[in-house]
């Protein structure tokens, strides 16, 4: 397995991949989440592809087959009135294929984003999980990340 950046020749899996995500979190959110939903057009996905500034990763195996995928971005507040101007790479969504989980892909695509980010010169990588995810946030929390901010509602 390695990992690398995403290909328009992806764009097919990661488009089965983002459709297991958003079943996971229409489950658990069907109040928020729409069935059978992507997160992205095959347009958009080609624009986020060649945008550099959103850096989309890929775990592949020997025969080129996505196996997991991060979508990125990068983030930096300049001249902000409270807020620093640090670099951060915040992880957008991370999905392993649910059919091979548990192979520790999620935890390389992880390590390798953390190293790219370093090179990039940031100071933090990020990521928002939702509480009705309970397996993500497990992983993450065993990647070694903690929370910085919650996020709460109150439904009417």
């Amino acid at each position: 397995m390695q990992v690398r950046r995403a290909k328009e020749q992806d764009i097919r899996r990661i488009n089965e991949l983002l459709f297991q995500v958003c079943l996971v979190h229409h489950n658990g959110r069907p109040d928020l989440f729409k069935y059978g939903a992507r997160k992205y057009t095959d347009e958009q996905l080609q624009q986020i592809l060649a945008d550099d500034s959103r850096p989309v990763f890929v775990a592949v195996d020997d025969s080129d087959k996505v196996l997991g995928y991060a979508f990125c971005i990068f983030q930096q507040h300049l001249e902000d009135n409270i807020l620093t101007g640090i670099k951060t790479l915040y992880i957008d969504d991370l999905c392993v294929d649910e059919t091979i989980r548990g192979q520790n892909i999620g935890k390389s695509i992880y390590e390798w984003i953390i190293d790219f980010a370093k090179e990039q010169g940031c100071y933090n990588v990020t990521l928002n999980v939702w509480s009705c995810n309970p397996g993500a946030m497990k992983f993450y929390e065993a990647c070694g990340l903690t929370p910085y901010k919650i996020g709460m509602e109150k439904i009417l």
